[in-house]
């Protein structure tokens, strides 16, 4: 068995971050990846995905996003800056070491992997995304329907959807990206309890997030890191107006061949789509139960509430609105740091 002093669960956006500042403060540490790269969820998302923050406020500590990259960064310019990052500071990480069990003891925690192997740890950081357990909900008569359901998160871009009838579930920003990309050769719709609701990308020429830093509501829970309502440059509002895609009111039921509205008509489809958000991905942690019956992580700030030397990173509004977010990973790392090396000299 390998005796470390903080192991870091995840080498994606929240991963790196918090090495940064291990790195910084001298600690023992090593970062174990389930996959075989770096850069955690991003390798599975839609080819079209770009930030809807711009790369000048998408950075991690001590490493500019290169200036190079598009305004708002594609996905796999995130993906390329993520795997720099990691070599410009040569992190210790593990890859193909999946997580499998986390276990409290009087030296901290036991941790085993699938590969057999055995560490123990006084300190975990938790950084194994927001983003990796999709989630569908429950709906009537989901489980008759034939046709094809996805999440967003399978979903890559329309080759595979020309000229079906789709029905997309959701009303963020990946749902609304994603209708608008079907839309152009497909007949789409989207599915949700609350209309869409459009915000302006720009406010007199300044972009949101840069409104948001100027008044302090970046570091409040005021919004969703899923990012609702929509930033939109103008682009989806005219897509959505322009009849690329439509939107309805939630269906009620779904049968073998399509759905049924509210009205109680229905509509035969070809595919679901759901882009529904997802669970935090910490299914290692189920003997701790850190997870409430809303499925939400029981930590104030990224620190967990039930078991000491045990912290969050890089989940939905951990601390703020940004928290699973590039942007918002590193002040988040900044934040758990002094209590980590307090739990480390105990």
């Amino acid at each position: 068995m390998k005796t470390i002093e903080t192991l870091v669960i995840g080498a994606g956006q929240a991963g790196l971050a918090a090495a940064w500042h291990l790195k910084k403060n001298q600690v023992n540490f090593l970062i174990l990846e389930a996959t075989n790269q770096i850069g955690g969820s991003w390798h599975h998302y839609y080819d079209s995905l770009k930030l809807f923050s711009p790369a000048a406020y998408s950075s991690l500590p001590d490493f500019s996003f290169p200036k190079t990259a598009h305004a708002y960064p594609l996905r796999d310019e995130v993906i390329n800056y993520l795997k720099s990052y990691a070599e410009k500071f040569n992190f210790p990480i593990q890859l193909n070491e999946s997580v499998i069990s986390v276990t409290p003891n009087d030296q901290g925690f036991e941790v085993l992997t699938r590969q057999n192997n055995r560490y123990q740890t006084k300190t975990i950081i938790a950084a194994s995304g927001a983003f990796a357990k999709p989630y569908i909900p429950k709906i009537k008569g989901l489980d008759k329907f034939k046709g094809k359901i996805i999440h967003s998160a399978s979903y890559l871009n329309p080759q595979n959807y020309i000229n079906q009838k789709i029905v997309v579930v959701g009303a963020a920003n990946s749902a609304v990206q994603i209708a608008a990309e079907l839309g152009a050769s497909s007949n789409v719709t989207i599915a949700s309890r609350e209309k869409i609701k459009f915000f302006p990308q720009k406010i007199l020429g300044m972009d949101f997030h840069w409104w948001l830093k100027w008044t302090g509501l970046e570091k409040t829970r005021w919004l969703n890191d899923q990012s609702t309502p929509v930033l939109d440059d103008g682009r989806y509002r005219a897509a959505l107006k322009s009849g690329l895609f439509q939107q309805r009111e939630m269906f009620t039921e779904v049968d073998e061949s399509g759905v049924i509205w509210s009205n109680g008509v229905k509509e035969e489809i070809d595919t679901l789509l759901f882009a529904t958000g997802f669970r935090p991905n910490v299914s290692y942690l189920d003997g701790l139960k850190v997870i409430d019956s809303n499925q939400n992580l029981i930590q104030r700030n990224g620190v967990s509430d039930a078991h000491s030397g045990l912290y969050f990173l890089g989940f939905p509004k951990q601390r703020n609105f940004a928290s699973a977010t590039l942007r918002g990973v590193g002040a988040d790392a900044a934040y758990i740091m002094p209590l980590l090396l307090k739990d480390l000299k105990s």
